[in-house]
């Protein structure tokens, strides 16, 4: 959410951002605050002097009275009186007026930074930086979960029977290797420096409302009936959502936390052949990293984060690319984002494993989250997030990228302390 005043002296720069995130249906928004803001300005002022004139008028009774002008007194009475009314209107405006700005400034996007390619959706990001050679073997990758069953590792049926279509039973040698990815993401982060975290697993509506979109909501969240509650889509939410209405000593920044949680989304609309199995699902595990940092800080920790997930990736001998999103595939409240892609070899191509978001201070403004700075000035704090690994997604990667000849799945040497040494999975069909 944009700094109100901001949006008042750069009303130009504003639209041009809207206009660069090619939303031009929300232009009218920044002169409809801008009015509303005005009024709203005008009732607080208004506001302000009638309560001033109420005291001083207050104490004038007293005073009359004392000398005995009671016809005098009564007419000032009456003058409180009706001030009093009069306040009672414009207090009651002053709110009426206050939440239809915030609900218009929620809606309108945060500043992109400058160096966001312009574009209108996510077929227009631009490829940053590959790492790891891509390999296409010389035999067949089947589909992953076909590879899966060979395994006994996957059932979808008696998933489908127990919760409907987006959920799985792991079992075995795959359910394993998925617990050990997460364990072994879980103490990469740790290594490099993260504090290790389990979230809630879920929160209240004004942490929902406080790190993501309406639009976003609306497409993931679910909600627990009868209970201000909901399902976290990604432990990012209730890890930022643990600072809120915070004051941070400065000395305290940054934060690095990297937090385990299940998640659990909608995934609303159709979806392609290739986004059945895991790739897609109603609930999943994940790692992810966040970051409460101050301002000047916020970029340099962005590069740190994405990096990461791109060296864990490697560390697996998992080929990945770095893609800068557009700025129409950014979320409203993201300054600046980027996606980690793995090496698919069975479809030859890249797919997304995870997201790196910088947000600026806008999960902050939201959530009240302000720093006390050694001079004693208070600011708001930049929020981070990036995803370490998502297993349902990585395994697929995993199972790509390690799948021999002769069916098995070679155990990278960093992961076989998780697997209790072993070397490679053997299939069981």
């Amino acid at each position: 959410m944009l700094d109100i005043k901001f949006l008042r002296e750069n009303p130009e720069i504003v639209k041009q951002n809207i206009r660069n995130k090619f939303q031009d249906q929300k232009l009218p928004m920044v002169d409809e605050v801008i009015e509303l803001d005005a009024s709203y300005r005008a009732i607080m002022q208004e506001a302000d002097q009638l309560r001033g004139n109420r005291n001083k008028l207050s104490k004038q009774i007293g005073g009359l009275m004392a000398k005995g002008e009671r016809e005098e007194a009564e007419k000032v009475k009456a003058e409180v009186n009706r001030q009093s009314e009069r306040l009672a209107e414009c207090e009651k405006l002053e709110g009426e007026l206050s939440e239809k700005i915030r609900k218009i400034m929620l809606v309108i996007p945060n500043i992109i930074d400058p160096s966001v390619p312009i574009g209108k959706d996510d077929s227009e990001n631009v490829e940053i930086e590959k790492f790891g050679e891509p390999v296409v073997p010389d035999f067949d990758i089947p589909y992953h979960t076909d590879i899966m069953e060979r395994f006994d590792g996957i059932d979808l049926d008696s998933a489908r029977r127990v919760a409907g279509n987006g959920f799985y039973y792991l079992m075995g040698d795959i359910a394993r290797l998925h617990s050990s990815v997460i364990a072994y993401a879980r103490d990469f982060m740790i290594g490099r420096g993260f504090t290790y975290v389990v979230p809630p697993f879920m929160i209240r509506s004004d942490v929902v409302t406080g790190v993501m979109s309406f639009a976003e909501m609306e497409a993931m969240m679910y909600k627990i009936e009868g209970e201000d509650l909901y399902l976290i889509g990604t432990s990012e939410h209730s890890m930022i959502g643990k600072f809120i209405d915070q004051i941070i000593p400065e000395a305290e920044l940054p934060y690095t936390l990297t937090s385990y949680s299940p998640c659990f989304r909608k995934e609303k609309g159709a979806h392609g052949l290739e986004e059945r199995g895991v790739y897609r699902i109603h609930q999943f595990e994940k790692q992810e990293m966040i970051v409460v940092c101050k301002p000047e800080d916020s970029m340099k920790w962005y590069d740190k984060l994405w990096q990461n997930t791109v060296d864990l990736f490697r560390s697996l001998d998992i080929p990945v690319r770095t893609l800068e999103c557009c700025s129409g595939d950014l979320a409203d409240l993201k300054v600046k984002s980027c996606d980690v892609e793995a090496w698919s070899p069975r479809q030859k191509k890249y797919f997304e494993v995870g997201s790196c978001s910088n947000l600026g201070d806008a999960q902050a403004r939201r959530l009240k989250i302000r720093v006390n700075g050694a001079d004693g000035r208070k600011y708001l704090a930049h929020t981070l997030n990036n995803t370490v690994v998502a297993p349902p997604r990585m395994l697929i990667a995993f199972l790509e990228n390690n799948l021999q000849a002769d069916g098995t799945v070679r155990i990278p040497e960093a992961l076989r302390p998780y697997m209790g040494g072993t070397e490679k999975l053997i299939p069981k069909k």
